[in-house]
């Protein structure tokens, strides 16, 4: 019961940073777009009042453009001044885009930072459901685009009006001013529009911004069973956690019993191989009560480092792949050997015994039972193997 009611609870918990992570690569990103209004606002305005230099210039060309020669072919005028008027309006549209453009990516960068999430460019069925869109519409992230739609278009429109109202006496006067005085005096109108309004901008971003972080934590917020969750599929569950250690020491243990045998390779009396993937030292001594003991097994560099240290101590190594794989598959260092083999081992210790003693034997036939015949993987050959 206990497990049911903190399931069912509220999300009140930060979300992790796992969930950040996530809500990132799925495409949920923090973003504002009144903070993006304002940064190209403002940009634009640094832009418009850093081209004043060029105000003169740019009359002039404008003058030229409608400065037609006489002598000249009309059409032929008008195709080239279009010509001119397209290219230097692509040369500005670049030195005022690129700049934006750039802005608009820094800014990015500090709101939520710079993602790219292919997930958010997948189709979503919701996006085109008219139902889905009038609850987006009457949601509360819905009213609030209202009320700051509406904020902002009172704001601009009063901070527009009471800078018009101020310049209105120099505006009545550009009626009887000459070009270059009347179109320096509206540049500087503009600046002062576009300044009033970065202003505002600036009030209703920063606003904006706040709001868009909040409601961005508040989507993101996780449950105690969320928190649990997380854990146990970044740390692991605590069983799985317990497997591995066990296995962990496991491993251990089995190479600090490797290393141990190895010292004792040098008692055995054989070394059975594969004749390297696969090498069992016995030891069997005449008189002893019981079973052949393996003082070590290997496989792989294991094997081959049995091999190296029973040769140079001098014990007999005999090549029997069957027998090898039998011994390693169903034996244990330390332990006497199968039932099922002490037959197939008597034969391999009494060949051992005569050729110790200078005989002159061929190697003895190794016969085992069909379920002691292995392949190198451990799976069973079985019969005609």
């Amino acid at each position: 019961m206990a497990e049911n009611d903190d399931d069912s609870q509220e999300k009140s918990e930060e979300p992790s940073q796992r969930r950040l992570e996530k809500a990132i690569e799925d495409g949920q990103i923090l973003t504002s777009k009144e903070v993006m209004v304002f940064a190209s606002t403002f940009s634009g305005l640094m832009i418009v009042a850093a081209s004043a230099l060029l105000v003169p210039q740019i009359l002039d060309g404008w003058r030229g453009w409608f400065q037609l020669n006489p002598a000249e072919s009309l059409l032929d005028q008008i195709g080239a001044r279009v010509s001119e008027a397209t290219t230097v309006f692509i040369l500005a549209s670049l030195v005022f885009g690129l700049p934006l453009l750039i802005v608009t990516l820094i800014t990015q960068g500090f709101v939520g930072g710079l993602h790219f999430a292919s997930k958010a460019m997948a189709f979503k069925g919701s996006r085109i459901n008219p139902i889905a869109g009038l609850g987006r519409i009457f949601s509360i992230k819905g009213l609030m685009e209202l009320v700051k739609s509406v904020l902002k278009v009172g704001l601009l429109g009063a901070a527009s009006a009471f800078v018009l109202w101020q310049l209105l006496p120099s505006m009545l006067v550009l009626s009887s001013a000459g070009l270059a005085s009347a179109s320096a005096q509206l540049f500087r109108n503009l600046l002062l529009l576009l300044a009033a309004a970065a202003v505002v901008l600036a009030m209703i971003a920063a606003l904006d911004f706040f709001w868009s972080r909040h409601q961005h934590l508040e989507k993101l917020r996780m449950s105690r069973k969320d928190m649990r969750d997380e854990h146990k599929e970044t740390e692991g569950s605590p069983e799985i956690k317990s497997r591995i250690r066990r296995l962990q020491i496991e491993a251990t243990r089995r190479a600090a019993q490797s290393a141990q045998a190895l010292e004792k390779v040098a008692e055995a009396r054989v070394i059975v191989t594969n004749p390297t993937h696969f090498a069992v030292a016995l030891k069997y001594d005449a008189g002893d009560a019981g079973a052949p003991v393996v003082l070590a097994m290997g496989r792989g560099r294991m094997a081959e480092m049995i091999i190296a240290r029973g040769e140079a101590a001098g014990v007999t190594v005999l090549r029997s792949p069957l027998l090898a794989r039998a011994l390693f598959f169903t034996s244990e260092m330390g332990q006497e050997i199968s039932e099922k083999l002490y037959t197939a081992v008597a034969a391999v210790l009494a060949y051992v015994y005569r050729i110790d003693r200078g005989e002159d034997l061929e190697q003895p036939e190794i016969d085992l039972p069909p379920e002691l015949r292995f392949a190198e993987d451990g799976r069973p050959l079985g019969e005609g193997a």
